[in-house]
């Protein structure tokens, strides 16, 4: 008879894991070659490697098919898994991308053969999550809206040399007006270019809305004028104007893929009044806030901190439907807004949030910042907490508390109600009396409200 102190050692069969994927096949990404893998039982040549052409990755994608592979996975290396991508997945694998974070630390891979091997026995093993890619038309709306933000960056790039070339004739525009690229900034440039010299005339350019008097910008612009400076304002101006004439394009495009989203039948609820007045900087050139509402039914605008265009990219990098993200703990975890514990023997060591570079999460600790400065009841939290532990961690957790809003909102349809700055405070006070009231309690005390009323003083 066993000692009962002695445990049975499984079976080889009973400790064998059983494949999630039995299909699957791994590609080693490459800038001048793939290396492809399926399962040893599959072809008598499980490791084959092809070029980066696309007749080449064509016949890849046949080879996947003879040897019965239904899921492939492969590592997002730069953009060169972009194509190969595309291809599989117009040709029906269900293509799994992943972080190489998730098998990097793996020891023994010292080639590209072995380490596509090794991609294809974890998927095969079901041991790699996916990334998130959005697909259809929000893959589509996410590249041009990408597009755009790289446009309107390089048209920074030429504000700034407009600027430079002002400065070089000491015309001091940029300190009368907030911003060169508004209407008073533009009509006067133009003229600038065009040859006008005379500060009396440029002057008179000046919009109803600038703060500056005429005087003062007419001062502004008395300069020293010369040839090789007006030169180097007009190519700025005539880059700018390209750009901006590009970004035009692509609101086109992005108006056209929200006009293929939207929803039907059309929203039961009518689109609420605006929350946000203030005019926002590089505005599309059509209503956003309609074109989203009529998209995924309701107004992400409410929301405080997000205004239309960024709601539209946060759309766009996250999609419309959050079921890929089961709770909203997971949604702020895969932005990289939840602490992230370390945790040995019942200890938390650190729970500082990862590094991340998610564009999602960026938008969220912009629309934190802008909050922050607000009489609202998360411009209160913001500020509160920034007291305490510094504004960088205040913008994150506030991001985090958007990012909750926006999923419920998106994922559940929960309207959003801001309580006030006010009752955030409140509830705050009577948190901290509660654990005053409850630390007395615990030294043999009790809390006693003082009486605030003055005392009366008598007069002999």
């Amino acid at each position: 008879m066993a000692h009962p102190m002695v445990q049975v050692k499984p079976s080889r069969r009973q400790r064998d894991m059983s494949p999630v994927h039995p299909n699957a096949a791994a590609i080693d990404i490459g800038a001048r070659m793939h290396v492809a893998a399926v399962g040893p039982d599959r072809d008598p040549e499980p490791v084959r490697t092809f070029n980066t052409f696309t007749d080449d990755l064509h016949r890849l994608a046949d080879w996947f098919e003879q040897c019965g592979v239904k899921t492939v996975v492969m590592e997002s290396t730069g953009v060169y898994w972009i194509p190969i991508y595309e291809i599989l997945e117009q040709r029906g694998f269900a293509v799994s991308l992943v972080n190489a974070r998730d098998a990097k630390h793996v020891p023994g891979r010292k080639t590209d053969v072995s380490d596509a091997q090794w991609l294809q026995r974890l998927h095969e093993y079901g041991l790699l999550r996916s990334s998130f890619r959005p697909q259809g038309e929000i893959a589509t709306l996410r590249a041009y809206l990408r597009q755009r933000e790289r446009l309107l960056d390089n048209a920074a790039a030429h504000i700034q040399h407009m600027q430079k070339a002002l400065t070089q004739m000491n015309l001091q525009l940029h300190h009368v007006v907030s911003d060169i690229t508004g209407v008073t900034g533009m009509r006067i440039i133009r003229a600038i270019v065009n040859g006008e010299r005379d500060p009396d005339v440029l002057a008179s350019y000046r919009d109803r809305g600038c703060h500056a008097s005429v005087e003062t910008i007419r001062q502004a612009l008395i300069g020293n004028d010369r040839e090789e400076h007006i030169f180097a304002l007009s190519q700025a101006l005539e880059l700018y104007d390209t750009y901006q004439a590009k970004v035009a394009e692509c609101d086109k495009r992005i108006a056209a893929v929200l006009k293929r989203l939207e929803a039907s039948p059309t929203p039961a609820d009518p689109l609420p009044a605006a929350r946000h007045k203030g005019r926002s900087s590089n505005p599309l050139t059509f209503d956003v806030r309609e074109a989203l509402h009529a998209v995924i039914g309701i107004d992400l605008t409410q929301i405080h901190g997000l205004g239309p265009y960024l709601a539209l990219k946060l759309v766009g990098e996250c999609g419309t439907d959050l079921s890929a993200w089961p709770s909203a703990k997971h949604f702020t975890s895969w932005l990289g807004l939840a602490p992230h514990n370390k945790i040995s023997g019942g200890k938390v060591l650190s729970s500082r949030t990862r590094r991340s570079g998610n564009r999602a999460a960026s938008l969220l600790r912009l629309a934190a910042v802008t909050v922050g400065r607000t009489d609202t009841a998360l411009g209160a939290f913001y500020r509160r907490l920034s007291a305490r532990v510094g504004k960088a961690k205040a913008v994150t957790a506030t991001a985090r508390k958007i990012a909750v809003l926006f999923y419920n909102a998106l994922r559940h349809g929960m309207d959003y109600a801001d309580p006030g700055a006010s009752y955030y405070e409140e509830r705050y006070q009577q948190r901290v009396l509660a654990n005053l009231q409850r630390r007395a309690k615990s030294l043999g005390y009790v809390l006693q409200q003082a009486d605030t009323a003055p005392a009366a003083v008598g007069v002999s």
